[in-house]
């Protein structure tokens, strides 16, 4: 959905709420292929970016329409498969999600796919678990209720009591909307109903917190919970200002990730942070502090607070801790000459992912020279051999008729995203993927296979010729019908028998 939503649209006001309505629709045509793809897609740029660990807030569950698949965990298994692609660190949570809001009205259209009671809930989480096991040691498990809009108040209980030691994160006072509305069912604020009730501490991390009063801010630094941040989407969700300043004077914990993944960008994300300090206090440095520049202090606080939230035992390079390890390109210019934390004050000021050199997730070296090792030297490009996912325009299902259908996978044969003798996906696959009847993907294959580039094979598949031989069909004219057409006379005598 990067670059798809910056339009305003017939409605003056958009927000939040009018933005929400595209991802629904975004998130309706998602397959599990899909979200494999993405995922690993997702994952490999936050390796290059410097992100060793993926805290996956993970609520796509159903199938469109609600319908759960025949395997509660289908889609945790897809990103799974993804992190097991990709060799980052994960730390799943499974979302619960299971009202409209905090009236506990129905789930609308955009939100079925989400949708759990508890039970069911607790049993997805039970097989998630089951399945990452197929994952390295060091990847983890969480719970995640989705928010007091999205959950029954008194079932935060029980998932606290679900995610023991592990991290429980969950959204709270992003949007005027949703304090408003808790505001006016329980007679107090989101934060304020949280440290009233809730047992707080280091592995809660509650997410945005861009709607809190100063002695909410305080109050939920000094419970020791972490303040879950994503600077990027709150400023491009037009979600408000965290007031990092007072959280961290008041020695509250933060994390950072990339949410809606518009841009992911981790100097970009800590440099949004304290640009939005600047612009609400008009000061300079804003999260600095007396003894420690803004980089510094930024990489000292994410790493702690990270590790907590992940429930991963890193953020520090010491013995015992897995080695989640980022090196800076030295030869990079802006790096040039700088030492100490100058280091982190231009990567964070003045860098991007292209200062990222190399980086390790629990010691497994992902990362070589800023690229991820399945890039196969296409910085910018798709996963080797996961292209097939992204060209349908998920938004309007744009390849529809045969045509557009075979020039499509013309470009992903001359391109060699699929190579000679390799075979690609089956027609059903194709036509999910494109939006269109099986038919429509048959005459396209058919096409290409008269002309010699696929080789189809009944109940074998279809493949990419390995020697590719265009067929030509030569059109001779029939002379006499030419000259007749334009309404002449075609003499003819016989010359010779």
């Amino acid at each position: 959905m990067a670059g798809l939503t910056e339009r305003r649209g017939p409605n003056s006001s958009d927000s939040f709420w009018t933005w929400r309505q595209l991802m629904f629709r975004f998130l309706d045509r998602l397959t599990p292929e899909h979200v494999e793809a993405i995922a690993a897609f997702v994952q490999m740029e936050m390796l290059e970016a410097g992100y060793a660990t993926n805290v996956e807030f993970h609520y796509l569950h159903h199938q469109p329409g609600g319908i759960p698949y025949a395997n509660p965990a289908e889609m945790a298994e897809r990103i799974i498969a993804a992190t097991a692609r990709t060799g980052i660190g994960l730390t799943l949570l499974p979302v619960h999600y299971e009202f409209g809001g905090c009236d506990k009205r129905a789930l609308g259209p955009g939100q079925i796919r989400f949708g759990n009671d508890f039970d069911a809930f607790e049993k997805l989480h039970a097989a998630a678990a089951s399945s990452l096991k197929a994952l390295p040691e060091d990847c983890g498990l969480g719970v995640a209720p989705h928010s007091l809009r999205a959950v029954a108040f008194d079932d935060l209980k029980r998932h606290r009591e679900m995610a023991g030691e592990n991290p429980l994160h969950m959204h709270l006072a992003e949007q005027i909307a949703e304090v408003e509305e808790v505001l006016a069912l329980h007679g107090k604020r989101p934060v304020e109903l949280v440290l009233d009730h809730m047992d707080l501490g280091g592995t809660n991390c509650f997410i945005h917190c861009t709607q809190m009063l100063p002695h909410e801010t305080d109050g939920l630094a000094r419970s020791g919970a972490i303040a879950g941040l994503c600077p990027i989407t709150e400023a491009s969700l037009g979600d408000g200002i965290f007031d990092g300043v007072r959280w961290m004077d008041a020695g509250g914990r933060i994390a950072v990730g990339s949410d809606s993944n518009i841009r992911i960008s981790l100097s970009e994300e800590l440099r949004t942070l304290d640009h939005s300090q600047r612009l609400r206090d008009h000061s300079r440095a804003a999260l600095a502090s007396v003894d420690k520049s803004t980089g510094r202090r930024l990489h000292d606080a994410i790493n702690l607070g990270g590790s907590i939230a992940a429930g991963r035992n890193c953020g520090a390079i010491a013995p015992g801790k897995l080695a989640d390890l980022v090196a800076l390109d030295d030869r990079a210019i802006d790096l040039e000459g700088r030492k100490g934390d100058t280091i982190l004050d231009c990567f964070v000021f003045a860098g991007n992912a292209s200062l990222v050199s190399d980086v390790w997730s629990a010691g497994r070296h992902v990362v070589s020279d800023g690229m991820h090792r399945e890039r196969g030297g296409n910085r910018g490009r798709l996963p080797k051999g996961d292209a097939r996912t992204w060209r349908c325009n998920l938004m309007t299902g744009e390849l529809k008729n045969w045509q557009s259908i075979q020039e499509e996978v013309l470009r992903r044969i001359t391109t060699r995203l699929w190579k000679p003798g390799e075979f690609i996906p089956n027609e059903e696959e194709l036509s999910r993927e494109f939006g269109c009847a099986r038919a429509t993907v048959n005459r396209a294959l058919r096409s290409l296979a008269d002309s010699g580039l696929l080789e189809r094979r009944r109940k074998a598949g279809t493949r990419i010729a390995l020697s590719p031989i265009r067929k030509a069909t030569l059109d001779i004219p029939v002379i006499r019908r030419e000259i007749e057409s334009k309404g002449l006379a075609y003499p003819g005598q016989l010359s010779a028998f």
